[in-house]
């Protein structure tokens, strides 16, 4: 009897909850990682909403795409709260919530494709692109026109200021005009109120150190760089004596490099052990001929790093970079410092056998010009000859000369001695 008069007050006491998210800087793959983490946890909570306050310029294509995917999936109710610009993906990430809210001072829109030159992207890229920002504005029930004069110059709007050759951004009380918001506040407690969920405990998840040097790291300009620094760092080890500052920033790249990839969820400890069996077997390549060893060790590094990367492409095209710093490094040490580098020099042969050195290839025996000898087998037109008891290869000037024929020498260059018959 006592708990079912306790029953009915159970959900006084229940508490609803709204996960309230950032999405702040560029989009790229680390913040995938981040609101995975954010729907995951919200959702296990039983969250009513989860706010996903946008400030950004954009970012990356693909990683937009995972992004848009994810908020797709989940149960919950999605809210964007632009506070204060939802640019190129952040405007695409924007038009896939169920509801968006904007400040008065708030932009959405500028959502061409661009490529790292920094020019418009081509048209297959763009064409893409184009579609994806179509399908999220009717899939969210907006005039699809808007999205795509965001994302297209030749989709021409100059009642909004974009005429052709411009791009559509619109602010907040032309979205709400057109429909591409659901209406204007100033604060995320008048969100709240504006979508009945004022009352509710909101539960602040904010990026932890590990995900934002994550996100650092996996950013596709970072991933070059920081393979560079390991490969470069490695050339100038190997050039120096015993182990210090080139060596130790190589292996803070690689380590920095498989720290952020493994919070971001994109390495597995697979290409950690790939790495390790890589490295194992350079090594031992020092000690082992054959060089099979080492360019399996090569391989497993390189297969490593692909698994690790968010984007098998991406991370081809990094690697090759960084192997070109590598190899141009090299170069330049080589041909700049080389007689400064001591450790590959214990490596490699330098010492020639040269006549400095007291080293010749043959003892050129010209005291023996002008000598008189015996064959002491016919010359064919090489043969033998005994000199005071020394047996000498020769040759004949000229043809046959029989065996046990009187022969002066005449002629001595290096290993060829020439001898000429005494008539």
């Amino acid at each position: 009897m006592f708990f079912i008069l306790l029953l009915p007050l159970t959900p006084v006491f229940a508490k609803s909850e709204v996960y309230h998210v950032p999405v702040e800087k560029e989009v790229e793959k680390g913040l995938h990682a981040f609101l995975q983490r954010a729907f995951k946890e919200a959702d296990e909570s039983g969250a009513k909403a989860v706010v996903l306050e946008i400030h950004t310029p954009g970012g990356f294509v693909n990683a937009a795409g995972d992004i848009a995917k994810l908020m797709d999936e989940t149960p919950l109710r999605t809210i964007a709260f632009i506070n204060k610009d939802a640019h190129s993906a952040g405007a695409f990430l924007a038009l896939h919530a169920d509801e968006i809210y904007m400040v008065p001072n708030g932009t959405i829109g500028a959502a061409a494709v661009i490529d790292s030159a920094g020019n418009m992207a081509d048209q297959k890229a763009n064409s893409a692109w184009l579609a994806q920002m179509q399908a999220a504005a009717e899939t969210s029930n907006r005039e699809p026109k808007y999205a795509l004069a965001m994302a297209d110059v030749s989709f021409a709007l100059p009642e909004f200021r974009a005429a052709e050759g411009k791009l559509l951004t619109l602010t907040a009380s032309e979205a709400l005009k057109v429909n591409y918001s659901e209406g204007t506040v100033s604060s995320l407690q008048e969100l709240l109120v504006r979508t009945g969920l004022d009352g509710a405990e909101i539960v602040e998840i904010d990026v932890s150190f590990a995900e934002q040097l994550a996100r650092f790291i996996t950013n596709p300009v970072i991933v070059p760089i920081l393979l560079s620094i390991a490969s470069l760092g490695l050339v100038l080890e190997l050039y120096s004596p015993g182990f210090g500052v080139p060596g130790a920033m190589s292996i803070v790249a690689i380590i920095l490099f498989f720290f952020g990839h493994l919070v971001a969820g994109f390495a597995g400890y697979e290409s950690i052990v790939l790495l390790i069996v890589g490295i194992i077997l350079i090594v031992a390549e020092f000690f082992l001929p054959g060089g099979i060893i080492g360019f399996l060790g090569f391989g497993a590094v390189i297969l490593s790093l692909l698994l690790a990367g968010a984007n098998v492409a991406h991370m081809a095209y990094s690697i090759l970079a960084a192997l070109l710093v590598a190899v141009i490094g090299m170069v330049i040490l080589m041909k700049f410092f080389g007689k400064k580098m001591t450790m590959l020099n214990k490596m490699v042969l330098k010492d020639a056998t040269d006549t400095e050195q007291g080293y010749v290839s043959n003892v050129n025996r010209v005291e023996l010009i002008g000598r008189e000898a015996v064959t002491s087998t016919p010359l064919r037109p090489s043969g033998a000859i005994m000199l005071e008891g020394e047996r000498i290869d020769v040759v004949s000037e000229g043809g046959y000369i029989d065996a046990q024929k009187k022969v002066n020498i005449i002629k001595v260059e290096g290993p060829r001695i020439v001898v000429r018959e005494v008539l």
